[in-house]
């Protein structure tokens, strides 16, 4: 008989092998984007020193009030739009892209995006 794929299990296969060469340093850190069915997490992170440098989710107080739905698309623009803000005043401009192994679509998409257009080049 044969096994049907586990999703989790491919998710982790391919950050494994994103993560294999992508690594965040002070010029150029790495915007980790992680997700779970009700809400969309983002870190901007200097691998080098092992420190956060800012951050930003569906949960923030500055989008709670302003979200209706926190698993949309709609919100997803919304935080990438806040992650580009705090990541320009704190003097990030280039960042490298670490989509988790999760696939370059809805969501994720929506974020990359929207972060781009709020400054942020990747």
């Amino acid at each position: 008989m044969i096994k049907k794929a586990n999703k989790k299990a491919l998710r982790n296969k391919r950050r494994t092998k994103i993560r294999k060469n992508l690594r965040g340093t002070a010029e150029r850190p790495r915007m980790v984007v992680t997700k779970s069915e009700k809400h969309i997490y983002v870190q901007i992170i200097n691998d080098v020193e092992g420190i956060t440098l800012t951050s930003a989710s569906t949960l923030d107080k500055d989008l709670r009030d302003s979200i209706e739905k926190t698993w949309t698309i709609d919100a997803a623009k919304k935080v990438g739009e806040l992650v580009g803000k705090r990541a320009t005043e704190n003097g990030i401009s280039k960042i490298a892209f670490d989509r988790a192994g999760y696939k370059y679509h809805g969501r994720i998409k929506a974020l990359a995006d929207s972060a781009r257009e709020s400054g942020l080049e990747f």
